[in-house]
C-alpha cells in the first residue's frame, strides 16, 4: 500500500495553529504532509526556513516535479498551486485573473483523485471558503478529515465552510489533531506488518 499524503490548508491565522501541529507530529509517521498556505504573490516567503527550525520532519519548497516522499513536509510557494500525478508534485504558476483562489481546493481534489482513500485533509484558520470542496472530495473518496475547532481558530471562514459540508470527521485543537495523526500512522503500520 502507497503511503498517506496529509494534505493541510490554511489562511489568515493559520500559520500558528500549523506550527503547534507539525511542531508535535513525529519524523516517522511514514507519512508525507503538503502545507498550501494563502500567501502574498507580491512577497517572498520564509515559511520553509522558519518551519525547518520547528519541524522534525524534512521540510521543502514544493517545486515541480518533486516526487512526494513518506516523512516529508512540502510547503506551497508564492504565485503557484499545486495538484500532483501519481507521487509527483505539480507546480503551476497562479493565474491572477483566477478568482476566487482556492489553492486548497485545488490541492485536496487532486489527492482525493490520485490517492482516494489514502488522503488525509486537515483546515486550519482562515477566512473565506477555500478547502470545503476539497473536503468533501476527500471524503467521497474515502479519506480522513479534520478541521480546526472554533475556540482555538482565529478566523474560523474555512474550518465553519469546510464543518458545513457534513464531510469533517474530527474538530479539533491542532496538538489534538496531531495526537490523532499519530494514532492513526500507528495503526496503519501495524495493518502493514500484519
Amino acid at each position: 500500500m502507497s503511503f498517506p499524503i496529509v494534505g493541510i490548508g490554511a489562511s489568515a491565522g493559520g500559520l500558528e495553529p500549523f506550527f503547534e501541529l507539525i511542531a508535535r507530529v513525529p519524523a516517522d509517521t511514514g507519512m508525507a504532509y503538503v502545507f498550501v498556505q494563502h500567501l502574498d504573490p507580491g512577497h517572498d516567503s520564509l515559511l520553509v526556513k522558519i518551519l525547518s527550525k520547528r519541524a522534525t520532519l524534512p521540510v521543502e519548497e514544493a517545486r515541480q516535479g518533486i516526487k512526494i516522499l513518506p516523512d516529508h513536509l512540502y510547503v506551497i510557494v508564492p504565485k503557484t498551486t499545486l495538484t500532483i500525478v501519481g507521487d509527483v508534485l505539480q507546480a503551476r504558476n497562479r493565474d491572477p485573473a483566477e478568482r476566487p483562489h482556492r489553492p486548497v481546493d485545488m490541492l485536496f481534489r487532486s489527492l482525493a483523485e490520485q490517492r482516494r482513500a489514502n488522503v488525509i485533509g486537515i483546515i486550519l484558520s482562515g477566512s473565506g471558503s477555500d478547502g470545503a470542496k476539497g473536503i468533501q472530495a476527500i471524503k467521497q473518496a474515502g479519506g480522513i478529515t479534520f478541521a480546526q475547532d472554533e475556540n482555538s481558530a482565529l478566523f474560523f471562514g474555512m474550518p465553519s465552510s469546510a464543518i458545513q459540508t457534513g464531510c469533517v470527521d474530527f474538530i479539533l485543537v491542532p496538538v489534538e489533531i496531531a495526537r490523532k495523526l499519530i494514532r492513526i500512522s500507528q495503526r496503519l503500520k501495524r495493518l502493514a506488518s500484519n
